[in-house]
Order: C-alpha cells, then sequence, then structure tokens
C-alpha cells in the first residue's frame, strides 16, 4: 500500500501510528515533495467512488488563499485535477491506496472496515 502523507500533519501522524499499531506494511510518499499527478488522482478518484472534492484539503492555507470554495463549482473535472496536480498542499491527507481502494483522510473507523 502506498501512503501520501505531509509529515508534519497531526491527521498523518496518527494515521502512520494506527498502520503500525496494527502492523500493516506501506510504502511512505511525502506529498510536498512528490505531488501527485493528474492521471494519479484521476485513478483515485476513480477507485475511491468518492466525489473529487473529497481529494481538496478544504482546511488548507492554499486552499483558502485561492478561494477555491467559491471557483471549482465552476470548473471542470479535468481542470479541478490539473490545479490539484499543481501543489501537493491542495490535496487532502493522508491518502492511502491500496490494490483496490483509497481512503482519504483519516478515519479510524473506516481504515480499520478496510483493512482489518
Amino acid at each position: 500500500m502506498l501512503l501520501i502523507q505531509y509529515e508534519k500533519c497531526s491527521t498523518c501522524k496518527k494515521a502512520v501510528a494506527w498502520l503500525k499499531e496494527h502492523g500493516i506494511a506501506y510504502e511512505s510518499r511525502p506529498i510536498k515533495e512528490e505531488n501527485p499527478t493528474a492521471d494519479e488522482l484521476a485513478g483515485w478518484v476513480s477507485m475511491s467512488g468518492l466525489p473529487l472534492k473529497r481529494f481538496f484539503n478544504t482546511s488548507g492555507n492554499l486552499y483558502k488563499e485561492l478561494k477555491l470554495r467559491d471557483r471549482l463549482p465552476g470548473m471542470s473535472q479535468e481542470e479541478q485535477l490539473a490545479l490539484l496536480a499543481t501543489d501537493g498542499m491542495l490535496v487532502k491527507r493522508p491518502i492511502l491506496v491500496g490494490e483496490d481502494f483509497v481512503l482519504t483522510g483519516f478515519r479510524e473507523k473506516e481504515w480499520e472496515e478496510k483493512l482489518l
């Protein structure tokens, strides 16, 4: 599994601790240094079954600075994916990518259902 995270993010730290506590192996990828591409994001959105808006870090400073809450509804999915691919700080984290699933954010109950 691939864990895409930001090391300073408290939610990411909780996710890492949870994975270690349960002995679940994963490969880590720093989201700020290795931002997901538009193609990767499109695949993850499709595999997750979630709406694209769930992949945006709506509590992040950059999201707020760019006034994306107002701008996103008028953008196509392709434009949104291209925007997400420009900066890892726009992307919701952590993202856990498995063979047949994608989880965004860390909600312990959801992770337990999928991984245990």
